[in-house]
């Protein structure tokens, strides 16, 4: 047995605290012990108990006076997009003729998707993300690329090929039969291999086919233990083009529950237009929202409505969304997170927007029995914050008067800079 101990103050969430932050949802350890066996946490506490229980060969990693909390889960973004982050912005269907696609494009060089798959994971990594739900592109060997660096750093990773047969390049084009057999071989071949995932990834109903989007359907019901990864009421404009496409639907949740996508381990982003009989599906169905505040923002696509998806019962995670998003940091995303719910009148508390990034990805992943938090028994991701990375956040470390105060802090001022290191199932991961 492999036993490994980390010392230092930490901070995780027992459950959601909600928007007036349950002290009680959470566990703060000002000295605390992570003790680590196999990959796996076996015990988490007080040092002063747990030091003295230790065998006599273990070692102790030492980070006190900085804040260990668990892996941060990234639910959606698109790691073909990295080279366009912070390209000038439009609105939502301009910007993927502009910059998304062309990008995506260069995917078919399998060199290319190697080497942009291995500096992504990287920077997920310097970033404190240790899980993430990543769109490649229409062409099998970006997903193999993404899959085969993921499992070289040993990262929890879902992915899936883009299916996409109408109203894009036809260089990104596919079509229902070719998308369904792709996805079929690439399924066989990485889900379930290790830490991966795989998700049947249709880009959004707008440039599926109802041929492709039944195809979909039906890989769903075949493969029920992967997941489904597509978008969902972005943009207005968007909304109105799939209300003209399938006339028979309810509405732009209905098509995908038509198809049977809408289920258990279904992970729709942005979710900006439902109403309260969507909502109520989604609840029922299993469906989760990718809460993408950067990119909303980005794009003017619209402000996420927390409140009304939490009260509905919808599992909700947040995501980075690059490249329309602007930063692979969650960090950031926490921050961008807050003031999109401050302007609905919501708020969000450090511990809640953490939450979200943990614990909550995790339950709307369906990951939470092996990731989210740091009880004993789930896998040893996690990352060490340091208040100290930045000159502004360790002075305004020191007038922190909690650990809320200094966990809100980092949030909104932090960046990879604060991250000192990241650890997968107990090893270190960065340098």
């Amino acid at each position: 047995m492999m036993q490994q101990a980390f010392r230092a103050s930490i901070f995780h969430c027992l459950r959601d605290p909600g928007p007036h932050a349950d002290n009680a949802a959470v566990e703060y350890l000002e000295d605390g012990l992570l003790i680590v066996e196999n990959g796996v946490v076996a015990k988490i506490g007080a040092a002063s108990e747990l030091l003295t229980g230790l065998a006599q060969d273990t070692q102790v990693e030492d980070w006190s006076g900085k804040l260990i909390v668990p892996g941060l889960i990234d639910c959606h973004v698109h790691y073909a997009q990295l080279d366009i982050i912070a390209s000038a912005g439009e609105q939502l269907l301009d910007w993927l003729n502009r910059y998304a696609y062309p990008a995506e494009a260069k995917f078919e060089n399998a060199d290319h998707a190697r080497e942009v798959a291995g500096v992504f994971l990287d920077e997920l990594l310097r970033n404190g993300t240790t899980t993430a739900l990543v769109f490649a592109t229409v062409f099998p060997q970006s997903v193999d690329a993404i899959f085969e660096a993921a499992a070289e750093r040993n990262m929890r990773l879902i992915a899936g090929k883009v299916l996409m047969d109408r109203m894009c390049p036809e260089t990104l084009s596919d079509d229902a039969e070719s998308g369904y057999a792709d996805s079929k071989s690439l399924i066989e071949r990485w889900h379930g291999k290790g830490r991966l995932g795989y998700a049947i990834t249709p880009r959004f109903a707008l440039t599926s086919s109802e041929e492709q989007l039944a195809a979909a359907g039906r890989l769903a019901r075949e493969y029920p233990d992967t997941w489904v990864h597509t978008h969902l009421a972005e943009n207005k404009e968007e909304v109105n083009q799939i209300a003209g496409q399938f006339a028979w639907s309810r509405s732009y949740l209905d098509v995908y529950d038509h198809f049977g996508l809408l289920r258990d381990r279904s992970m729709f982003a942005h979710c900006l237009y439902l109403d309260a009989d969507d909502r109520e599906m989604m609840a029922k169905k299993g469906g989760a929202a990718a809460f993408c505040p950067t990119s909303n923002l980005f794009l003017g696509s619209g402000l996420f409505d927390l409140q009304s998806m939490s009260e509905a019962g919808v599992r909700v995670g947040l995501a980075t969304d690059v490249g329309g998003g602007t930063s692979l940091s969650l960090l950031q995303t926490m921050s961008e997170a807050y003031k999109v719910l401050h302007l609905r009148g919501q708020s969000l508390p450090a511990s809640r927007a953490l939450y979200l990034a943990t614990l909550g990805a995790a339950e709307a992943l369906g990951l939470d029995g092996c990731i989210g938090n740091l009880a004993p028994g789930k896998e040893a991701d996690f990352a060490v914050l340091d208040a100290g990375g930045s000159t502004i956040t360790a002075r305004r470390a020191r007038s922190a008067a909690s650990i809320d105060e200094l966990l809100f802090a980092l949030i909104f001022l932090g960046d990879d800079r604060n991250i000192a290191a990241t650890y997968l199932q107990g090893q270190r991961a960065t340098n």
